[in-house]
């Protein structure tokens, strides 16, 4: 039987992210993740998945050591922000030089963030990678975690962190409640050719019945976009021709950046706000969407997650080196009320975003026009707003 200090059940972004955290506390690290990722080169044409990486999620992988290789595998600064409510007046705008800053974040690809941070992991000497790997059964003992591998594997560990997605098996398993609604939206993801080059600039409309967004990539005509509609449009939207989608499209983005051509596949994936009860338990702690996920309207569903693992990192290392047990829940009851408390304000902001500007009620839509106006023109309110945007106020005290 291996024996372990940490075992984090997940190799995605976030499970990896902790794991390379740890890197140099002197703990044993293993990552369990379903299948090994081939690596691969940067394509011309970028994957449909991507991340509003903030400043306080690069200021975390600068940390990890990752952030220059995430920079040299396509990934692009955002230099301003738009968001606006479709035929009408409220509309607000961001700009780093207005605000003295170099960028406001970066649009990367999920796959390069996930490559970057496993290539990383498999050098450093404290992280043993496990793949492919899949839980079959868990015990929780007074002083280990007990873990059974599907290929018969068996390891021992202190601390067992859940970073295994959405509909994690071990939250489940620990019999951890949920507390979820379905936003009854569908997002549309697709990569977009537009007429009008996007000048780095992030750019959202709000309409009563939905939220597109269009996220701007290295190449100055081609945008990431990200369409938040009701199931039975997003459905309707994915098969029509890809001409009368692109007229679509353009009419809904307001011909900002004139006439738009989608490139290679729609993707549709449901929308669903989740909130786990507890984010900690005995030798367990959940991170990432095994914790929460949100609406992707603001881009920080992985933001929260990064901050969850640089919230777990510095308390596993401020435990470990004060020589108390890191799994032991009355310690980690620290981080799980940190982070429970950002994730439930951020489920909060989503629901009431989504809330004022669903809908084309004429009260309510004078209502969100006269707050983004007034947003936009006082500027202790707007870098308030750019603050959180960036996530500064979030930020763990270590990495402060």
């Amino acid at each position: 039987m291996q024996t372990f200090d940490v075992v984090i059940a997940g190799g995605g972004m976030v499970g990896l992210a902790v794991a390379c955290g740890l890197q140099g506390s002197k703990l044993r690290v293993a990552v369990l993740e379903k299948t090994e990722p081939q690596a691969s080169l940067p394509s011309d044409a970028p994957g449909l998945r991507v991340s509003a990486i903030n400043a306080a999620s690069e200021r975390f992988l600068q940390h990890l050591d990752v952030w220059s290789s995430i920079l040299a595998l396509n990934a692009s600064a955002y230099h301003g922000m738009e968001v606006w409510d479709r035929d009408s007046f409220g509309h607000i705008a961001f700009d780093d030089e207005q605000q003295g800053l170099t960028h406001l974040g970066y649009i990367v690809e999920n796959q390069a963030i996930h490559q970057a941070l496993w290539q990383r992991a498999s050098q450093l000497s404290d992280i043993t990678l496990i793949a492919p790997a899949q839980l079959q059964q868990v015990g929780f003992g007074d002083n280990d975690v007990f873990i059974t591998l599907q290929d018969g594997n068996m390891m021992s560990s202190r601390l067992l962190v859940a970073a295994d997605g959405a509909n994690s098996w071990l939250r489940h398993h620990a019999d951890i409640p949920l507390t979820f609604w379905d936003y009854d939206h569908h997002a549309l993801v697709a990569n977009i050719r537009t007429e009008q080059p996007h000048g780095a600039v992030a750019r959202q409309v709000f309409h009563g019945d939905g939220i597109l967004a269009f996220l701007p990539l290295s190449d100055p005509h081609l945008c990431s976009i990200v369409w938040s509609v009701a199931p039975q449009e997003a459905n309707r939207l994915q098969s029509m021709p890809d001409a009368v989608f692109n007229q679509q499209l353009s009419v809904a983005f307001d011909m900002r950046l004139g006439l738009c051509q989608v490139t290679g596949e729609r993707h549709v994936y449901p929308l669903m706000a989740r909130y786990a009860r507890h984010f900690a338990a005995h030798r367990l702690a959940l991170v990432g969407d095994a914790a929460h996920t949100i609406h992707p309207l603001a881009g920080q569903g992985v933001n929260l997650g990064f901050m969850d693992a640089a919230e777990l990192v510095g308390e596993i290392k401020r435990l470990h080196q004060q020589g108390k047990d890191i799994g032991q829940h009355l310690y980690l009851r620290r981080y799980e009320r940190r982070r429970k408390h950002s994730a439930a304000v951020m489920l909060a902001g989503m629901q009431g975003f989504q809330s004022l500007f669903a809908g084309t009620h004429p009260a309510k839509k004078l209502l969100r026009d006269i707050g983004l106006a007034l947003t936009d023109n006082l500027p202790v309110m707007k870098q308030h707003f750019l603050r959180q945007a960036m996530g500064l106020n979030d930020l763990p005290y270590w990495l402060r």
